[in-house]
């Protein structure tokens, strides 16, 4: 699997980006990196395999990942009410939770019923600080005014949700009473040596020689250089696409009932099986029939990144892909867009 016929650096020059990182995977194995470009624009810090970009939502691909694992060993339920294992914030019972409750499997799925409130989930303000996920859940904080409900019957339609991820992290803090930056770190990031890859916002050493700068759509750096969300399961993962591939290379192993942090066959394919008849939806990741092949993605799209993880989990073909340059467009009518076609098309 190679780049066909494209002049990577040409393409960049055309779409303005700043840098680039690309991981290839071919049968269930990483199979090549490809890296170009700048982390700082006008500076001599090149990307590397070992460089670090802002995966944005992404990090719900990655959540997911953790909370099956913890379902595998019975601490998460996927099919039960969130509530019954909520401990420092509940979900609002009121007329549209009256038949159904709110779940880990539609949470993780975006069909909780919870939408997210106007002008809310973005970048961290300095002068405002990182908030507790209890108080952005209660509507106290200037990133979410209003206090998450849910709006219409879990499971009746589909919202994709900042929200829903950050009850999600509410509730793995909750049943393993520890902060979800260090749950993450000993569940996920240590046993598959993803060393480049962080959560806790408040410790980054974002000014380290590793870490990207985000640029808008004109190459120029933005206003913050390191652009933070501090909502880490909905949208907090600073990686490479190396270590990325890595987490994709450990849902293809699971699925052939090979994971290396305990998820088994059966509940791996529930991250790839459609949710509630919508087929597009899995468990943090999207689906799509390509030809006759199930595609998985995962997109991240923030202030100065964009991102995608391209995955076909049966053939053990892929590729992730992150750039420094927020271009405005959706991921497929930009650079990371032409590299998917030149890839699988």
């Amino acid at each position: 699997m190679e780049l066909k016929n494209m002049d990577l650096e040409e393409r960049m020059r055309s779409y303005h980006v700043t840098g680039l990182s690309i991981t290839l995977l071919e049968n269930s194995q990483i199979s090549g990196t490809r890296n170009e470009g700048l982390l700082e624009a006008k500076s001599n810090r090149k990307v590397n395999k070992n460089s670090i970009f802002n995966a944005c939502s992404i990090s719900k691909f990655l959540t997911g990942m953790l909370a099956i694992k913890l379902v595998e060993e019975g601490i998460l339920h996927l099919d039960r009410d969130v509530n019954k294992s909520l401990v420092s914030w509940k979900v609002q019972e009121n007329d549209f939770t009256k038949n159904k409750k709110v779940t880990l499997r539609n949470l993780l799925s975006h069909q909780s019923g919870i939408t997210d409130p106007e002008d809310s989930f973005f970048e961290l303000e300095p002068q405002t600080g990182i908030p507790s996920m209890v108080s952005l859940l209660k509507g106290e904080t200037p990133y979410c005014k209003a206090p998450i409900r849910v709006t219409c019957e879990p499971e009746s339609e589909f919202h994709y949700s900042d929200a829903g991820y950050c009850i999600i992290q509410q509730l793995i803090e909750d049943a393993m009473a520890k902060p979800f930056h260090q749950i993450m770190n000993e569940q996920v990031f240590e046993p598959l040596e993803m060393k480049n890859s962080y959560l806790d916002t408040a410790k980054m050493k974002l000014d380290s020689e590793n870490f990207s700068c985000g640029h808008n759509k004109n190459g120029e750096l933005t206003d913050r250089k390191y652009p933070i969300y501090p909502y880490p399961a909905a949208s907090g993962l600073w990686t490479s696409s190396f270590d990325l591939a890595k987490l994709v290379i450990e849902l293809m192993h699971a699925l052939k009932g090979e994971s290396k942090i305990g998820i088994s066959e059966n509940i791996a394919k529930e991250i790839i099986t459609p949710q509630n008849g919508k087929s597009w939806a899995g468990l943090g990741v999207f689906l799509e029939m390509s030809g006759k092949e199930l595609e998985i993605t995962s997109l991240g799209w923030g202030v100065g990144f964009q991102c995608m993880m391209v995955a076909y989990p049966y053939s053990g073909k892929g590729v992730v892909m992150m750039t420094n340059a927020e271009l405005g467009v959706h991921q497929m009518e930009g650079i990371i867009g032409e590299i998917y076609k030149s890839l699988f098309s």
